[in-house]
């Protein structure tokens, strides 16, 4: 078989993997002082819903599919608030619809990341607030945008998040920076104001340039995130492209460690994909998985909460890869502890 078949089967073969696989329940592992919990991006990934793929039949709409799926995790990280910002309302339906032990990463919006946004995804009393060059432009930056509008985007993303928050089902928000946000006076900056805009939720930061670990800012960034409490992502994508960072299992929070994988597919990272789901087109095997067994368990000593998210969204190629190695996970840890 080869390569390329081994690490994209199809969904059908992916779910095969499973037969034999016992993962602790809900994919959490526990002890008194710690947590670890494993979930995946995006629930509602349009190739992840097709009929078969992960979802029983029956199991169709918004609410029966996360119910579905907080019976099987306890973490799902949401990716729809970075193309659209929240709504207060689904927020309350989320906490309605999970277990009390449930809890979501949730993603930064693009203009809180430099990223820019389609215009016509705002809300439209602020589309009718911004300058008529801005509003009718397809796309805007956060630096395009009146100070009043962009301390209105803060704000109604931390006001959509307060039910998650109140509730303590909010595990953290995702700052996913892009490959442009690299080390400066400026950038550092735009972290501590990002700390200070989100009013004393719980942040983690992940970047997307390999100068933030490289040289002299591989020991200075995780110092400044760990002055400042705040989680580096620690990460695994493909190896060696501008945008990849090297795997570097450091804590830098008091409160929580984040760790996403998102497959290896060194062939489409870097590139424009109209379908997003392509990018992340990669099933790890178990010798990948096995790979961050130990440095996850060595991280979640260091932090009372571990989160793992696989983003290889594609199919079931996420929930397969979370279960397998949440499986992992229990069967090291009952081999060093007897605990199971």
């Amino acid at each position: 078989m080869s390569p390329d078949a081994i690490h994209d089967p199809g969904p059908a073969r992916a779910a095969l993997r499973l037969q034999h696989v016992e993962p602790p329940p809900r994919a959490q592992l526990r002890t008194r002082a710690h947590r670890i919990r494993v979930g995946i991006s995006a629930w509602t990934e349009p190739t992840l819903v097709k009929p078969g793929v992960f979802y029983p039949p029956g199991v169709s709409s918004a609410e029966d599919r996360l119910r579905y799926y907080a019976s099987r995790f306890s973490l799902a990280e949401v990716d729809s608030t970075y193309y659209a910002l929240p709504a207060r309302q689904m927020a309350e339906l989320w906490v309605e619809r999970t277990p009390d032990d449930f809890v979501f990463d949730v993603k930064a919006h693009a203009l809180m990341t430099d990223h820019p946004t389609e215009t016509r995804r705002l809300p439209k009393a602020l589309r009718d607030a911004l300058p008529s060059e801005q509003a009718s432009a397809p796309r805007v930056y956060a630096k395009d945008l009146p100070p009043d509008v962009l301390d209105e985007v803060w704000g109604v993303f931390r006001e959509a998040l307060e039910p998650l928050h109140s509730s303590g089902k909010l595990g953290v928000v995702l700052f996913q920076y892009p490959p442009w946000f690299v080390p400066s006076r400026a950038s550092t900056d735009a972290l501590v104001a990002a700390r200070e805009r989100l009013a004393g939720l719980p942040m983690a930061v992940e970047f997307r340039h390999r100068s933030w670990l490289s040289g002299r800012m591989a020991q200075r960034t995780p110092e400044f995130l760990t002055e400042h409490d705040i989680p580096m992502v620690i990460v695994d994508a493909p190896p060696g492209m501008k945008s990849s960072l090297p795997a570097t299992p450091r804590v830098t929070s008091r409160s929580l460690a984040v760790v996403r994988l998102h497959g290896r597919r060194e062939d489409t990272w870097e590139q424009r994909n109209e379908v997003t789901s392509e990018r992340y087109r990669y099933l790890y095997d178990e010798g990948e998985l096995a790979e961050w067994v130990q440095p996850v368990l060595d991280v979640s000593v260091q932090a009372p909460e571990t989160h793992v998210i696989f983003n290889n969204c594609y199919g079931n190629y996420a929930p397969t890869n979370a279960i397998e190695f949440s499986a992992l996970l229990a069967a090291a840890r009952e081999r060093s502890t007897g605990e199971r």
